[in-house]
């Protein structure tokens, strides 16, 4: 990553009060970006955003993505360079509950930003961020490549797949990379694996469930102890979306394109096996039992290949995971003990970068 690249490019990054958003926009601040933030609210309490004293230094804008008259009265004023879209409703278990917010939010909302764009012109560098549950998964050993099948089984993860077709729907009939010198945009949308970090607080994930267990006193209900997930640390899933945007801007039609960013094979670990790590490491400060209720369903194995992003971008995961849990668990206590946590996190991008 060239560090001077983003200096004074303007940025318009959706969902930015967002887990990966925070750190997103901690990010790019650092790095010198011009950055505008749009959220429908702060999704959680306590959060990152707030913890961290996010919206310094950005334009933070309270604003929904299926409101598209708005979006086009920002993306109008503000002119981004560059879009990272990140704006979703992200959760499995809320997506049974709000099916049609959720495919409303993550299909038309994508739809809106889109279109929007592509109307008031002037964006080089669009990043779509789905999900790597946008496969259709039948529970192959073997991860899933970029020209895998969409699927999806539950409401978010067909909302995802949905979001990758209207994405390549963009991409080929008003972006076609055949045609960019007319056009001079670069789509993509990057499909990360499970991203683990301090400061999420979100319902229904392993670690903030493991961390309300810790702050309660409390055992903690654990769904699908067996269940295989590609666990990677924040930083590192983000660390991808930047090096692919600055390979778009450089030479868009190449990379126009889907990427999977997600950990080696040897870091795609059970639940069970994140539990007894963290445990361990946390000196035993939590229990956990087995959930056996009937739940909704949730895949057994999801891996991603991500050859592709290795050979072509450059890009590997600078954490294992077991470096993963370790970061995770550093951050959390650091909020327990009351730290300042806007130099907690930005202390670990800086950690990070000389990695």
């Amino acid at each position: 990553m060239n560090l001077n690249f983003w200096k004074n490019k303007k940025v318009l990054l959706t969902g930015h009060t967002g887990f990966k958003g925070s750190w997103l926009s901690t990010w790019l601040k650092k790095l010198g970006a011009e950055l505008i933030g749009i959220s429908k609210d702060t999704p959680t309490v306590p959060s990152l955003f707030e913890l961290a004293q996010v919206s310094q230094k950005m334009v933070s804008i309270t604003g929904d993505i299926n409101e598209i008259d708005d979006l086009e009265k920002i993306v109008s004023k503000y002119k981004p360079e560059i879009v990272i879209h990140m704006a979703a409703q992200s959760l499995v278990r809320k997506s049974y509950e709000s099916p049609i917010d959720t495919f409303t939010t993550n299909v038309i909302g994508t739809a809106n930003l889109l279109d929007v764009v592509k109307r008031i012109g002037g964006t080089r560098v669009f990043i779509n961020v789905t999900s790597d549950k946008c496969y259709a998964n039948t529970n192959q050993v073997n991860g899933f490549s970029e020209d895998s099948p969409m699927g999806g089984y539950d409401p978010y993860s067909s909302s995802k797949g949905c979001a990758e077709l209207v994405t390549s729907a963009y991409r080929t009939s008003f972006f076609n990379p055949k045609e960019f010198e007319c056009h001079k945009l670069s789509l993509s949308s990057v499909r990360a694996g499970n991203v683990i970090g301090g400061g999420d607080w979100s319902n229904d994930r392993l670690i903030p469930d493991i961390i309300r267990g810790i702050s309660k006193n409390k055992s903690v209900d654990i769904r699908n102890l067996n269940s295989i997930r590609p666990w990677q640390f924040v930083l590192d899933a983000l660390n991808g979306y930047l090096i692919l945007a600055e390979k778009m801007w450089n030479n868009g039609k190449e990379f126009s394109e889907p990427w999977n960013f997600g950990p080696s094979e040897n870091d795609c670990k059970t639940v069970k096996w994140v539990l007894e790590n963290m445990s361990t490491k946390w000196n035993n400060m939590f229990t956990w039992t087995n959930d056996s209720k009937n739940n909704p369903h949730e895949d057994k194995i999801l891996k991603l290949d991500c050859t592709k992003s290795h050979k072509r971008l450059g890009w590997n995961t600078k954490l294992n995971a077991d470096e993963t849990i370790q970061w995770t668990i550093d951050w959390y206590k650091e909020f327990f003990n009351k730290s300042n946590m806007k130099d907690v996190t930005e202390n670990q991008i800086d950690k990070f970068l000389s990695k």
